[in-house]
């Protein structure tokens, strides 16, 4: 009879745990739910976000924070020109008194013509451009000779601050035995300028005396007369 008596009693301990287990089971709380520590984590550390759209360094408003990369407009430079340029970007084109004009006698033994080398620097601190031929005038005892042009092309040619270009004036040498024309001074016009500048005849001092059918004074285009540097 105590035999039966413990094993009844065994039977009930063994039903009331398995209730209460079966009772944990279906407490109605989800085990499977995370913690309060973790679901806080998650809204702040899942995607990377802190309440503003990082793309394009947006914040929530669709406007771009300061400081950040968004699509905002960066300011540039325009394109820089040179000082010297003109317009559409040409060099524009030298004055008389940006030129520092020379001449000297570059006759070459045996030439039945004289020569003269005018060279004219660019001393105006810009690049400038000359196109065509200079005018030149002989200032003599008998009036202003004007040079005739040899005819030859005229090159446009853009001189750099400190680069230099010659052109030649050649003449008929007076070997006659006279007197002549005498030349007192050396009138320049460079390329499409208007001023001129007066120097001092390093040539022959005289020309013959011509009714006109002798050899011209003559001009000749920029570097004829070899080229400086």
């Amino acid at each position: 009879m105590r035999v039966h008596k413990l094993t009844i009693a065994a039977m009930a301990l063994a039903a009331g745990l398995s209730l209460t287990a079966c009772q944990n089971d279906d407490d109605g709380t989800d085990r499977g739910a995370a913690s309060p520590a973790a679901s806080a984590a998650s809204s702040t550390g899942g995607s990377g976000s802190t309440g503003s759209d990082q793309q394009g360094g947006r914040d929530a408003d669709g406007k771009s924070p300061a400081g950040g990369g968004g699509d905002g407009t960066t300011a540039t430079g325009g394109s820089g020109g040179s000082g010297g340029s003109g317009e559409n970007g040409k060099a524009a084109k030298c004055r008389t008194d940006e030129l520092e004009i020379t001449a000297i006698d570059a006759t070459v033994g045996g030439d039945d013509r004289g020569t003269v080398a005018v060279d004219l620097k660019n001393g105006g601190g810009r690049d400038c451009s000359l196109a065509g031929h200079a005018g030149v005038d002989l200032k003599t005892d008998s009036g202003t000779l004007s040079a005739e042009r040899t005819g030859e092309p005229a090159p446009s040619v853009v001189l750099k601050d400190g680069e230099r270009i010659t052109f030649g004036i050649t003449y008929p040498i007076n070997d006659s035995g006279g007197s002549g024309v005498r030349i007192t001074g050396l009138v320049v016009t460079p390329p499409d300028e208007t001023k001129s500048v007066t120097l001092d005849w390093p040539g022959g001092a005289t020309l013959p005396v011509t009714d006109g059918s002798g050899t011209p004074v003559q001009v000749g285009p920029l570097g004829s007369a070899g080229q400086g540097g």
